[in-house]
């Protein structure tokens, strides 16, 4: 029977101690969510590697190092109340749902959004809410959010986003082209955003009123 646990800790040794990773908190979420149990077959043997996994519609599981980097970007203390653009598998959200108060995460896609639903549910994540709909208009219905992390690459800061950022949050977004994006963290001070470059990245392309058309 596979060790699912000591597969985690050596993927946070590794992948993530390795390249930098220090936030102990974020550190600990990595190791505590098991990740296999969000990807088609739970039984993936490439489930814990260095690399995205396809999950269906088009859609990725996204790599743990990015995983995590993304989730240190946002300096969470456990009190936020967090937006997650692109639910996807689910995984992100839960990371998130160890790190912070509350995570409305939106998925465009129904057949993701009902599965993610159903793997957080038994996984006792109750402080997660998965929306159906365009993250790109974010979930007004529930802002403003001290955090934002989108999972797909935007071709800007979408204007609902900025809008629904709290004074003081913090916006994480793979920001470019369908072909190539960089991490950016986005701080909203006095109503202006400030952007920091972290690193360049390649993400399946956000797509809906303020991302990509559909191809």
């Amino acid at each position: 029977m596979r060790d699912f646990a000591a597969e985690r800790k050596r993927m946070v040794e590794t992948q993530l101690r390795r390249r930098g990773i220090s936030d102990p908190r974020v550190l600990a979420a990595m190791e505590s969510v098991p990740r296999n149990r969000f990807l088609l077959d739970p039984n993936d043997s490439g489930a814990h590697g260095d690399h995205p996994i396809s999950i269906g519609s088009g859609q990725t599981i996204s790599q743990p190092y990015m995983v995590a980097l993304m989730t240190e970007c946002l300096h969470l203390e456990g009190t936020e109340h967090v937006l997650e653009i692109g639910t996807g598998s689910g995984y992100q959200a839960a990371v998130l749902a160890e790190l912070s108060r509350r995570v409305v995460s939106v998925e465009r896609f129904a057949e993701l959004a009902e599965r993610a639903r159903a793997v957080l549910e038994d996984l006792d994540y109750h402080n997660v809410d998965v929306f159906l709909g365009d993250g790109s208009l974010g979930w007004p219905d529930a802002a403003p959010y001290d955090r934002i992390i989108v999972t797909a690459a935007a071709p800007q800061v979408a204007e609902p986003w900025a809008d629904q950022l709290a004074e003081g949050g913090r916006l994480v977004v793979p920001l470019g082209d369908r072909w190539g994006q960089t991490l950016t963290v986005v701080t909203k001070r006095a109503g202006e955003l400030e952007h920091a470059r972290i690193c360049g990245c390649v993400f399946v392309p956000l797509v809906g009123e303020h991302g990509y058309a559909e191809d």
